[in-house]
């Protein structure tokens, strides 16, 4: 270790403590101005200062319950949060949830923001015996080891630190912008295909050129044939099923032929607990095996030669189609589609030989969007490995 460095524990440089039980009653938050911090507001900032709580309580709702001063780091240690590893700085005095571990540390031996850069650190996946049900108790918490120069040093080491994470944050906020431009860009292009008109265009229902099929349900105690399923994880942001990442499940009996998927089938998310996936879809490809898909998905298929199936399934990724089937007519999300939905949608589309035309383009605009979208997903990686690189000079007494 470094000249001047010594290793002390957690508990040795700060108090840990936990915070306060929440309160139920919702009167109790009503015209609220005192920040109630839970680990859903540690997770909106992840890293840094925190100002503003989702929830404030009122005078009342505060009796009896402990008010912690703004330095104040929150670690999240209960529940699925601690995974996470998210850490935060309380900016303004405020109270805070139970699943939160409270660490105050004593400015005469630590800088707050040194123990706090420190922490992110320190992963609490290792430290959960538990898995299933994670959770931390306070001595574990107090017991951690933290490499500790003089203060000076540490000072001198949150300004580096500082200074170098402002500049991070500033590449990754522009990073992000210019993925969300690129998407929008496409999408903009995408929107115009679907509004031009022009000789030998029509509009019609999907019902009156594709047929609908509802997926397979099975349970753990099915006992028939064993086959691959695609199911809602796999839609993502994929334009293709990923046929080669599929689990393999037991349903009862035989697959039957109508259950069974083909090329140029189109697949929509029918259900999910998670509303932003209801209506998504993915093109299946070449089929080499026996293959369904799950309850949860819907099945198209075009039922004749009008339409081509990549044409298709860039309509209905198109965003203004998917706020069609997933807003109902007084503009509430729905929580589930059904063939009837689908089979009232109406499309506009031209003859074969511009739709060839149009998807043509699309794919090259696509890909093209996919390419540039992969390098700035590349740069974000590489900023995040840059601070993990950053963090480890620090405690490592290199910077």
């Amino acid at each position: 270790m470094k000249t001047g460095w010594q290793t002390t524990t957690l508990g040795a440089v700060a108090q840990i403590g936990a915070g306060n039980s929440a309160p139920q009653a919702k009167e109790l938050f009503a015209n609220g101005t005192h920040p109630f911090f839970r680990t859903s507001d540690a997770g909106r900032i992840r890293f840094g200062n925190i100002f503003e709580a989702s929830d404030n309580l009122n005078d009342e709702g505060i009796k009896s319950l402990r008010r912690f001063p703004s330095g104040t780091i929150l670690f999240p240690k209960s529940g699925a949060s601690t995974f996470l590893n998210h850490r935060v700085m309380l900016g303004v005095d405020g109270f805070v949830s139970s699943h939160l571990a409270t660490i105050v540390g004593d400015e005469t031996k630590v800088d707050r923001r040194f123990l706090l850069y420190f922490l992110t650190t320190v992963s609490a996946q290792d430290m959960i015996q538990d898995h299933a049900y994670p959770s931390l108790n306070l001595p574990v918490i107090s017991e951690i080891s933290v490499p500790l120069p003089p203060l000076p040093e540490q000072q001198r080491i949150v300004g580096i630190l500082d200074e170098a994470f402002e500049g991070v944050a500033t590449a990754k906020t522009n990073a992000e912008k210019n993925i969300q431009n690129v998407r929008a860009l496409f999408e903009s292009h995408l929107q115009s295909v679907f509004t031009q008109r022009g000789k030998g265009w029509v509009e019609k229902p999907l019902g009156s050129i594709e047929n609908f099929r509802n997926g397979i349900n099975y349970t753990k105690d099915s006992k028939g044939e064993s086959i691959k399923i695609v199911g809602v994880r796999n839609f993502q942001k994929n334009y293709f099923a990923p046929l080669d990442d599929l689990d393999t499940v037991t349903i009862d009996g035989e697959l039957s032929e109508l259950d069974s998927l083909k090329q140029d089938d189109i697949l929509s998310v029918r259900s999910n607990g998670n509303i932003e996936l209801i209506g998504r879809c993915i093109l299946v490809g070449e089929v080499e095996e026996k293959v369904s898909h799950s309850g949860f998905t819907i099945r198209i298929r075009l039922a004749n030669g009008e339409v081509l199936p990549k044409y298709l399934c860039h309509f209905m990724k198109s965003s203004k189609t998917r706020k069609r089937l997933t807003e109902g007519g007084t503009g509430t999300n729905i929580k589930s589609l059904n063939q009837g939905m689908l089979s009232a949608l109406v499309m506009p589309f031209p003859p074969i030989a511009i739709q060839k035309v149009l998807v043509e383009k699309l794919e090259i605009l696509f890909g093209e969007t996919q390419r540039i979208e992969f390098l700035y997903q590349r740069k974000l990686a590489a900023l995040e490995a840059l601070k993990k690189s950053l963090l480890h000079q620090a405690f490592g007494g290199q910077l």
